[in-house]
């Protein structure tokens, strides 16, 4: 995926997705060392690895940049339920299986070429469940992704550097029309 196409659908994502939205209006600050009581420094490496993988840098910052490993570790602890963060915790476990059976390797030291063709795999297969699957919590990796898509776009980096920013708006114009192309606006 490019991340023209990213661009495109990240209004859905975060308008329809955003899964414990108070915690950004509490203030809530985590100075924890390891960033949360469930995730360890290994996890969030892990995480940034995957971020980095869905959007990585190119002439604009990358998942890394942000930090959205930090973000995922501390989002999911402070918001999600234990069926979730377990679902998390277990996700890290399965694409490490996988990356391990398929290029006998962790998938923090695979090349960004086959994190990227592991992580396709995975997204395909997570569509797959969450469409056939209606009753359970949602598949790990679209846990993952949707973190990594709202961490990245409401960081300085990705609201300022990726999306447009415009740090004092103007007046409101409610309809703006769109030109091809175009990015979102932060």
């Amino acid at each position: 995926m490019n991340r023209r196409e990213l661009v495109k659908i990240i209004t859905t994502i975060t308008g329809a997705a955003v899964v414990g939205g108070e915690f950004f209006l509490t203030g809530c600050k985590n100075t924890d060392k390891t960033a949360t009581r469930f995730f360890t420094e290994k996890d969030i490496v892990f995480f940034d690895e995957v971020a980095e993988t869905i959007l990585p840098r190119t002439n604009t910052p990358g998942a890394k940049d942000a930090e959205v490993g930090k973000f995922m570790a501390m989002y999911s602890a402070d918001c999600y339920d234990e069926i979730q963060l377990g679902s998390l915790k277990d996700g890290i476990k399965k694409l490490n299986e996988v990356s391990e059976k398929k290029y006998r390797n962790d998938f923090i030291r695979l090349t960004a070429s086959q994190k990227q063709e592991l992580l396709t795999g995975i997204d395909a297969e997570a569509k797959k469940y969450n469409e056939t699957v209606k009753d359970q919590p949602p598949h790990y990796f679209t846990l993952m992704k949707q973190m990594v898509l709202l961490g990245f776009f409401t960081s300085k980096p990705g609201a300022t550097q990726v999306l447009r920013y415009d740090p004092v708006p103007g007046k409101y114009r409610g309809c703006i029309d769109y030109k091809e192309g175009e990015t979102s606006w932060a």
